[in-house]
């Protein structure tokens, strides 16, 4: 689809932003389940419940512009998936199998929050600031959970080296 002015450009990355949150809704549901680990499981539920808050913050974006979620191309979240499930299944060792899967959950947040900048600053350049904050409102849920992300990480390296 042509990109001719900055609202459809907008609309794009919006309906791109929009599809990536259900499907990390769905990723991170299964990096939960393959951590084998009660607390990375739990932050990771906790993310899902998030994420439908989110989905409902975007969806109110499409209100106030009067548009709909566009098609978009899952390939990318497709191969996210497939090289996972292959490298976690090369992983012997428990504490590496859960470093693996917070990395991988640290990895698809640090790739939405660059979303979400791009995407605020766009709502800022077309004058749509209940947009920006709504947008806003998600970063600031997708940057505490890369905060959290970070502390589990360094959680399990400590206990590794104590042991």
């Amino acid at each position: 689809m042509p990109v001719k002015i900055p609202k459809e450009l907008f609309v794009h990355m919006l309906s791109d932003l929009r599809h990536g949150a259900e499907r990390s809704h769905q990723i991170y549901d299964e990096l939960g389940n393959a951590a084998q680990d009660r607390e990375i499981k739990g932050a990771l539920d906790a993310r899902g419940f998030i994420s439908s808050q989110i989905l409902g913050r975007l969806d109110e974006c499409f209100r106030l512009i009067s548009e709909k979620p566009l098609p978009c191309n899952q390939r990318l979240y497709d191969v996210f998936v497939e090289d996972f499930r292959r490298e976690l299944n090369e992983i012997q060792s428990p504490l590496v199998r859960k470093l693996f899967v917070l990395s991988k959950a640290s990895r698809l947040m640090h790739w939405r929050i660059g979303e979400y900048h791009a995407l605020i600053a766009v709502a800022d350049m077309l004058d749509h600031p209940a947009i920006g904050l709504l947008l806003e409102s998600c970063l600031a849920d997708k940057i505490a959970f890369a905060e959290r992300t970070r502390r589990l990480i360094r959680k399990h390296l400590m206990e590794r080296v104590a042991a």
